[in-house]
């Protein structure tokens, strides 16, 4: 199933306020806690408080006890290599960007990451939604190409738990919830979304993964693979 994902990917959790002044903050118009801050934060144009993630270490200095991380370590700089590698970025953003109820988003336009910093003060919920976000990444690249606006569903929907497409049902429109639920899903095992990101930066996901009737007629009609 292929969907065009112009518009930003999002996760949700409760979040708090907060009140700040930044640079560039004429151009939201609709104050913090928007749509329209999360919007500025993804054109890049408010980039106060949004700091590029080069490793994990970037994340874990920044709270206490930062050795509580390092079990964590390898598989997040595995998926942060890999996201690299197509010219993907993670950034760490002030919470005043996000609307309520999110804690992470993935831009298919840009192909970034940014991560609510107020919670990613836990190593679970920082690789929570690092998979999460990462697996949309990994559908983008299903879609043909990370650099399009498409997005495909990488397993056959019946393939997906009952549990994650339950949540997802309960979460997000009906539109979204193949999407949803699958991410769901990798958001919370270990090795998911990383497996699908090297692959995605290797070229191969096309023969890594059993791809789905309308993912094959999509790249067929598009020129991404033969018949």
């Amino acid at each position: 199933m292929i969907r065009s994902a112009l518009i930003a990917l999002l996760t949700t959790v409760s979040l708090g306020t907060a009140s700040h002044v930044l640079a560039n903050e004429d151009k939201i118009t609709k104050g913090f806690y928007s749509m329209d801050a999360m919007g500025c934060m993804l054109l890049r144009e408010c980039t106060d408080g949004v700091d590029e993630v080069f490793s994990l270490l970037d994340i874990s200095s920044q709270y206490d006890d930062p050795e509580r991380y390092t079990p964590v370590a390898l598989e997040f700089n595995n998926m942060l290599m890999a996201m690299n590698q197509v010219g993907s970025k993670v950034f760490l953003a002030d919470e005043r960007y996000f609307p309520p109820n999110h804690r992470g988003v993935y831009h298919t336009v840009s192909n970034n990451i940014y991560l609510n910093r107020k919670y990613m003060d836990a190593p679970h919920y920082l690789m929570s939604v690092m998979r999460h976000e990462g697996w949309h990444a990994a559908q983008d690249c299903m879609a043909g190409s990370i650099k399009n606006s498409m997005i495909a569903i990488i397993h056959n929907e019946e393939d997906v738990p009952l549990l994650w497409r339950t949540l997802a049902e309960r979460t997000y429109p009906a539109s979204a919830v193949p999407w949803e639920a699958e991410a769901g899903w990798a958001g919370r095992t270990e090795g998911m979304t990383m497996k699908a990101l090297q692959s995605c930066a290797a070229g191969t996901m096309w023969s890594d993964y059993e791809l789905t009737p309308l993912t094959r007629k999509w790249l067929i009609e598009n020129g991404h693979i033969s018949d």
